[in-house]
């Protein structure tokens, strides 16, 4: 019976690491905003591909405004000041998203992460206050950042790129699951 409990004990901690490895990180010194980071970001939708260099990213329209995550094991990282690009107008690019939509995102070390169109929206996540309590929802908006607190993001924190579900109010904590790191792929899934 000891031993049973052990076992369940030691897969419990297995999966809550692993459910934890999309939004934590270390704290590596950040590069600077200006300095050149080669990455590469391909957006598809199964017909349509591009592939966007990371200082194409930073040469679209950006999005800037506050993110703030939690770890399913109650760690809490920010808050940020964050700038970025929406997913929406990443997505733009091949053709956006729709009613029904699924939008993959993935990391080369092999995390994958699900926004539903609700999500897209900017809702159906769970917004919680300093305290971890939940509180009502201010609007949400998706962003696939490269700068935290006016740096690049450092790779130990999940840079050069780094999905943030992010608002215009601070000290709005959302679940760091759908915080993806290190993105490289984002792919619109249709119905």
């Amino acid at each position: 019976m000891k031993t049973r409990f052990v076992r369940l004990m030691a897969v419990f901690a297995l999966i809550c690491a692993a459910a934890a490895c999309g939004c934590t990180g270390t704290t590596n010194p950040a590069s600077p905003v200006g300095e050149d980071i080669s990455w590469n970001l391909t957006i598809s939708d199964g017909t349509n591909e591009e592939v966007l260099s990371f200082s194409e990213i930073k040469e679209l329209p950006a999005w800037e405004g506050y993110g703030y995550a939690v770890s399913t094991v109650g760690i809490k990282y920010g808050p940020y000041t964050v700038k970025g690009v929406t997913l929406a107008t990443l997505l733009d690019r091949v053709g956006g998203s729709g009613d029904g939509d699924q939008v993959g995102i993935s990391a080369p070390d092999g995390y994958y992460w699900v926004f539903d169109d609700e999500q897209m929206a900017g809702k159906g996540f769970v917004t919680l206050d300093q305290n971890l309590k939940e509180k009502p929802s201010p609007a949400l908006t998706v962003v696939l950042a490269y700068e935290f607190n006016g740096t690049a993001i450092p790779d130990g924190d999940g840079g050069p790129l780094r999905m943030v579900v992010g608002t215009d109010e601070p000290d709005t904590i959302t679940e760091g699951s759908a915080w993806v790191k290190w993105v490289d792929r984002i792919e619109v899934k249709r119905p």
